[in-house]
């Protein structure tokens, strides 16, 4: 069965534009758009879609908080949102997951990407765009030791398993910030294999999202530098 999706954008050119990508990709099907945040929340009840793909600035009710409303902690029936924007700030990034987005996106993803994080949603995984994650590791790199973090990750936790070879490779591929279709590529792997990996890197991590597995990757690095550079 497709994965049923609702458009949430204020600008008229930018529904039609992601409805006509969504629709002539295999396995979505579009069900319903909405101009503003109170016809976003209004029609998600109404037609309880499997995904809701979110832009951030809309007027009567932003996207931040239609996430809330739909997928937030405590919401009894929550309904999967991809948050879409133009406006890649940090804070958008944080909130955007704090509130309880499984994806978020810019609006120059692609095709290929947008589909990727439709279909992640659906399946209670999370996408973050691959841009997006390599400047939030970035500046959280060059970050105190709280400071830039996601919530989630407050310090370095202990793999509930240990790693594969492969896990360690698609985890550095992560934290560069590639694509699922890009690490495929470059390690002559299938994506469903890439999935699959990831999959199990969020469970032995006990991490959300890319977000997350990118910045553990990061702490790692950081605690075995600062390890070699005490033993020097």
């Amino acid at each position: 069965m497709s994965i049923r999706v609702l458009v949430a954008d204020d600008q008229e050119i930018v529904r039609t534009g992601l409805r006509m990508i969504l629709d002539a990709q295999p396995g979505i099907e579009v069900v319903a758009v909405a101009a503003d945040g109170e016809e976003a929340i209004r029609l998600a009840h109404q037609e309880r879609p499997d995904v809701c793909l979110v832009d951030i600035r809309m007027p009567a009710m932003d996207g931040l908080e239609v996430t809330q409303r739909l997928a937030g902690p405590g919401v009894p029936d929550p309904i999967p949102v991809v948050v879409i924007t133009t406006f890649d700030l940090d804070e958008y990034v944080y909130t955007a997951l704090r509130n309880g987005a499984r994806g978020f996106l810019l609006k120059n993803a692609g095709p290929v990407l947008l589909a990727e994080a439709i279909h992640a949603a659906a399946r209670g995984d999370a996408m973050i765009d691959p841009s997006v994650t390599v400047r939030l590791i970035e500046a959280f790199a060059g970050s105190s030791p709280r400071a830039g973090r996601s919530e989630a990750v407050s310090e370095l936790k202990s793999p509930t398993a240990p790693l594969t070879a492969r896990e360690e490779d698609v985890l550095d591929a992560v934290a560069r910030g590639q694509a699922n279709t890009e690490i495929a590529r470059d390690l002559y792997i299938s994506l469903s294999t890439v999935k699959t990996h990831i999959a199990s890197l969020m469970t032995k991590l006990d991490v959300r999202n890319r977000v997350e597995l990118a910045i553990w990757a990061a702490e790692r690095a950081r605690t075995h530098s600062s390890r070699r550079q005490g033993g020097a």
